[in-house]
């Protein structure tokens, strides 16, 4: 028996062994077949003078044959481009009177056009804010809610850039202190944010990260709901779909993920995406005790025209842009109101392609091989200790020839 558990043992730690094995291999790989972009930031591309009315950031993400350009405009409502094009040398032209003018399309270009593959732009354009007093995270009219922020009449900051991150706060004329801030990081190769959600991105991705911070709600039980608006030419994003896992090691006590997808003609085929977990986090420094759940709305789609003048950048690109819109509201019943830290942030990936999927981590593959493999283990260890005992058996009650 004491040779059995050895076995045993020495079973267990060769999966083990074959586990570690295998996921370091298909870390090496899967490394190995990604290439790296090359970024280039520009601030206000093509004018040495700081433009009126909000800055334009361009971060260039070339590729052996393609490049991506991400666009991030303060222009109005905040605003994020992305520009496919299957060129490496493709460039981007503002004509900055007509831009700066916002009362015609085509002042902001990508060259050349014929290179474009597909574009597709995320605006946050209202903020909403409600009276949850029965505690019920559901508004049962539109009285229940307050005039909305529109973020295109905020006053925004100049953009602070650190690399390809660049940060944007701004204050509305109804608040009374507090600001509403957004961080873009553009990425060159695949990879994890450090801090929690923790949301997987890839060179063909960015993330964008929102927070409501000190603002004086209008009510100590106020909730508030994020607006977006996304807009594309042939394919706007129209549907969202939800994954689901049985792995939470990196956003813990979340076992899905939201996509908001771009498909043509309802195909499987995406084509562009903004993802998120369903979940937000009502201190700087994330914890577990502080998250909140999130909930979002169905797709809808919105008036061009109404989009087009919340957002210069979207005035400068598109003429006849496709428009769908959505909600995401923070906190669910019995959650704390936002009242309680008077700070809440939430963490989006937008990227064109298909989203990036999450794989089991290194950690539940390995309790899975375990909790499967060992019971193999002892089954094969048992028939061979079976087989080898009626063979001895077999062998004890044999007659043996007499001489």
């Amino acid at each position: 028996m004491a040779t059995a558990g050895k076995t045993q043992s020495g079973g267990v730690c060769v999966i083990l062994l074959l586990v570690c094995v295998l996921n370091s291999c298909q870390s090496l790989l899967y490394r190995a077949e990604t290439s790296k972009r090359q970024l280039v930031v520009q601030l206000n591309p093509g004018t040495n003078s700081t433009p009126p009315g909000g800055d334009l950031l361009h971060v260039r993400a070339v590729g052996d044959n393609d490049t991506l350009h991400f666009l991030f405009c303060s222009q109005g409502a905040p605003t994020l481009l992305i520009v496919h094009t299957n060129s490496s040398s493709s460039t981007v032209k503002v004509n900055w009177p007509q831009f700066l003018a916002r009362n015609s399309s085509g002042s902001l270009t990508v060259e050349p056009q014929s290179s474009i593959l597909y574009s597709t732009a995320v605006v946050f354009t209202r903020l909403w804010e409600y009276d949850d007093v029965n505690d019920t995270a559901k508004p049962t009219s539109s009285l229940d809610f307050y005039p909305p922020y529109r973020l295109q009449d905020f006053t925004w900051s100049r953009l602070r850039l650190s690399g390809p991150v660049a940060e944007l706060c701004g204050a509305g004329p109804t608040f009374t202190n507090g600001s509403v801030c957004l961080q873009l990081s553009v990425f060159d190769s695949d990879g994890r944010a450090e801090s929690w959600p923790r949301l997987l991105h890839s060179g063909n991705s960015s993330q964008v990260q929102v927070w409501l911070d000190g603002v004086s709600p209008q009510s100590p039980n106020s909730r508030f709901l994020l607006e977006l608006e996304a807009v594309g030419g042939v394919y706007p994003l129209s549907r969202v779909d939800v994954r689901r896992s049985i792995d939470d090691e990196f956003t813990p006590s979340i076992f899905q993920v939201s996509q908001w997808v771009s498909s043509a003609n309802g195909s499987s085929d995406v084509r562009s995406f903004v993802q998120w977990k369903p979940v937000a986090y009502r201190q700087p420094h994330p914890a577990l005790e502080d998250a909140t759940p999130c909930r979002y709305s169905q797709p809808q789609l919105q008036s061009g025209n109404t989009t087009t003048a919340s957002s210069g950048l979207i005035q400068a690109f598109y003429n006849d842009p496709e428009v769908t819109g959505l909600n995401v509201s923070f906190g669910i019943a019995g959650e704390p109101f936002y009242n309680s830290t008077k700070y809440l942030s939430w963490t989006l990936v937008v990227g064109v392609g298909s989203p990036p999927v999450d794989s089991f981590s290194p950690l539940v593959l390995t309790i899975m091989t375990v909790g499967l493999g060992a019971p193999m283990v002892l089954l094969l260890l048992g028939g061979v200790f079976l087989c080898l005992h009626k063979r001895r058996e077999a062998s004890s009650t044999t007659y043996e020839p007499i001489n």
